[in-house]
């Protein structure tokens, strides 16, 4: 094959030759604007794990960059005056300039051509070629010839950074922070050979225009960055070699994704690989590594397809399936982290102590979790563990030992949890005229027996007609009251766990089916009138709520005081309001169900006014030693919806109102949401409401192990983390997690005492032989 690489960066030289070493009769040549030894930016880092894929693709360039690179498992945080470091991560740091000329001299032994100060306009300059790589950069002409095919998206984001570096050798990847009165700048600093570190610096584009860096030149810049981090620097100086570009040097991170890859232009088959197929933040350095791996990538399916040019679209297809997954798993990561450096001084600079800042920087990207952490540094993981025990109010066990963050107690008001794993409220579907059953208290006192600390039912509703289906929970006579009794006193009686209660009202949710007989389907028969903010059906088959009138909503209130009343002389320990899931309280604060023009339609006070008066009415009956969550959706996955800014607005509204916990989920507001789904994606939801509004959370959504739960708990996202099809699963799932993870703290019912230790056995056993024929 006639093979091109129009872009001379680690993506295109490292396939050309990894396809020259594995098929020498291609003939490829690499096309470069810039001369050999020209690169912009200093050092470049990837993991332990990329570099063994390229030893084994490539043991000669392998073994010459690993010559050249440094080696650091230490990461450093200097914060509040305190400097914290932990051991164990694993990453590899080499001069951008070295690595491009290990790889052009490799290129050049196997035979590869090498064409520097070449400008290329367009692919169609290389007519004779069957496959073209467009590794041309974030700024890609060949990409943006065919915006149309590859249909690139660029969101720039509003952080600053400037690339520098510093002749002062650290011997950790090091994070700075430092506070001015503007704001918070944190430096990212990392060594990349004998003589030289990298410095990238970053800030808010509000602090960066409050100390006029915007009308800075690179000098004064770069002077400025000297005297900020001088304390780091130890009278050190800042370097740029960015002189090329005008003004001060100053850049917006671009996060680019492509709907498509690859595109056959009447001769060629042109394909994008690196940065002009996509970017993700330098927070977690994955800029080589994605290079690197769509190069590998690329090479391994012609080894499968067969290197012929007859196979390049089935290659080329093959490519892109396999490595969108990757790129999407890395990009998601590197948002995470991203967004937690855009908002870092608000959220956790300004609040955070130093030990729990540490922990939430190093799990930034939600990739590294509160075991991986004990996997690279145990000793610095326990003495976390102590330090966020002691201040929970945790006791250490017998032996020393103290409890990971999920098995630490947490009070509010009167209520003190033994632990923070709540059984989220979730439709069971199983109530006779809203009358709870055997089902019921089998249902909820087998998790309240599991170690749960905080057992909710389902969304319990305050009349007949605000169910959601005839299967619904309710709670709006004195029969139901009896029959929630039996269960209240069941769990307080026979476990140490606490019950709550989810008022709610479907609203124009309402009157549908069984969820097996047809989930949001209208019921055929026995349907019951709907209100809702607005006039707006749910489905465009489902029934058309009536607008709520000023006497609806007196009712309505009534309503929920009723049951809040019956709530509390029955003993619930807490009570949820439910203000989300497009259900009544929902469709008052969402613009797309709330299309009112009165005082309860508009901006968020007057979409939240009627939601605030329910929870005011609720607040004055309810005991003021017992307290209240609130559930909201906290996006609305869908234009024109609330967003997290939005629901941080209305967490703020209801906690000034007396909420002691929002309880953060999403969607489900209109049936054309297209939410993003991934683990424990709705916790940056929790992280901004808690951290942001200073309110205490209840994080919901993919959380499925101890492990999410620590880490989340750990890392002040949340108080407490409500556990849901987990619990479906697995009645038992807070014991048999605390066993997984060899917490010996947390007691089993005194009936089921002697299986713990058969149960224990039974997964060390598993450990042994996993992976044994």
């Amino acid at each position: 094959m006639r093979i091109v690489c129009i872009g001379g960066g680690p993506a295109g030289l490292y396939f050309a030759l990894l396809m020259k070493r594995q098929h020498p009769e291609h003939h490829i040549t690499v096309v470069e604007r810039n001369r050999a030894f020209d690169t912009f930016g200093w050092g470049v880092v990837f993991s332990d794990a990329t570099m063994q894929s390229m030893r084994q693709w490539d043991p000669e360039t392998a073994e010459a960059i690993e010559v050249s690179f440094n080696h650091w498992d230490d990461i450093e945080l200097v914060f509040k005056g305190r400097k914290i470091r932990t051991s164990g991560h694993g990453f590899v740091g080499i001069g951008r300039r070295k690595m491009l000329n290990i790889l052009q001299d490799r290129c050049l032994e196997l035979g590869v051509e090498l064409l520097f100060e070449r400008d290329v306009e367009s692919d169609e300059e290389f007519a004779d070629a069957d496959l073209i790589i467009a590794s041309d950069g974030v700024n890609s002409r060949i990409r943006n010839k065919y915006t149309e095919v590859f249909r690139p998206d660029m969101v720039v984001r509003p952080n600053r950074y400037i690339w520098l570096g510093t002749k002062k050798l650290f011997d950790a990847f090091t994070f700075d922070f430092q506070r001015t009165e503007h704001g918070w700048f944190q430096s990212h600093i990392y060594r990349f050979d004998d003589t030289t570190s990298t410095f990238i610096v970053e800030t808010t584009d509000e602090v960066y225009k409050a100390h006029g860096l915007d009308q800075m030149d690179q000098d004064q810049s770069i002077d400025f960055c000297e005297k900020l981090f001088a304390g780091t620097l130890d009278g050190q100086k800042l370097m740029t070699n960015a002189r090329h570009q005008r003004g001060s040097a100053w850049l917006n991170f671009g996060r680019l994704i492509c709907d498509k890859w690859s595109h056959f232009n009447g001769n060629s088959h042109v394909v994008l690989m690196g940065d002009s197929a996509h970017t993700a933040h330098f927070a977690i350095g994955s800029g080589t590594k994605l290079a690197i791996d769509d190069a590998i990538e690329l090479t391994r399916q012609f080894d499968l397809f067969g290197h012929d040019k007859a196979n390049i679209p089935a290659v080329l297809a093959a490519y892109e399936d396999v490595r969108r997954v990757d790129v999407a798993r890395i990009q998601n990561a590197a948002r995470n982290a991203m967004e937690w450096f855009e908002v870092v001084g608000t959220r956790y600079a300004d609040t955070l102590e130093p030990e729990q800042f540490m922990y939430s920087m190093l799990t930034r990207s939600q990739r590294i979790s509160h075991e991986n952490l004990r996997l690279r540094d145990k000793d610095w993981l326990e003495g976390f563990e102590r330090w966020f025990a002691e201040r929970a109010g945790a006791e250490p066990m017998a032996n020393g030992a103290v409890p990971p963050p999920m098995f630490t107690p947490f009070r509010i008001r009167g209520l003190t949890l033994r632990n923070r794993i709540v059984v989220s409220p979730m439709a069971m579907y199983s109530a006779t005229d809203g009358l709870p059953g055997d089902f019921h208290l089998v249902h909820l006192g087998a998790r309240a027996m599991g170690g749960a600390a905080l057992v909710f039912p389902e969304m319990t509703c305050v009349s007949a007609d605000a169910r959601i289906t005839p299967g619904c929970l309710g709670l709006w006579n004195d029969e139901q009251a009896q029959a929630f009794k039996r269960i209240v006193d069941f769990v307080h009686h026979q476990t140490p766990a606490k019950i709550g209660i989810q008022l709610g009202h479907a609203g124009r949710k309402g009157a549908t089916k069984l969820a097996w007989e047809g989930i949001d389907q209208p019921l055929s028969e026995g349907a019951w009138p709907l209100i809702s903010a607005s006039a707006l059906p749910y489905l465009a088959h489902s029934e058309t709520p009536r607008e709520m009138t000023r006497a609806d909503m007196v009712r309505v209130i009534q309503d929920f005081v009723q049951a809040t009343e019956r709530a509390r002389d029955i003993g619930f320990d807490i009570i949820e309001l439910h203000a989300a899931h497009g259900y009544l309280l929902s469709s008052f604060l969402s613009p797309l169900t709330n299309t009112r023009t009165d005082e309860y339609g508009g901006d968020h006070a007057a979409r939240a006014r009627f939601p605030l008066e329910v929870f005011h009415a609720v607040r004055r009956v309810w005991p003021e030693d017992r307290p209240i969550s609130v559930r909201l959706s906290t996006h609305d996955w869908h234009d024109g919806g609330n967003t997290p800014e939005d629901a941080a607005i209305f967490a703020g509204l209801f906690n000034q109102a007396g909420a002691d916990l929002i309880d953060c989920s999403s969607g489900q507001v209109v049936k054309e949401e297209k939410p993003v789904y991934g683990r424990l994606f709705q916790t940056p939801f929790s992280d901004k409401i808690r951290n942001e509004i200073q309110v205490p959370t209840i994080a919901v959504g993919a959380i499925s192990e101890a492990d999410h739960a620590n880490s989340i708990i750990a890392a002040g996202r949340a108080d407490l983390c409500a556990v849901a099809r987990p619990h479906l699963a697995d009645p038992s799932f807070v014991l048999h997690e605390a066993a997984r993870i060899g917490y010996e703290g947390q007691p089993w019912p005194k009936q089921y005492h002697s299986a713990r230790a058969q149960y224990v056995n039974n997964l060390a056993r598993a450990a042994t032989t996993a992976g044994k024929p």
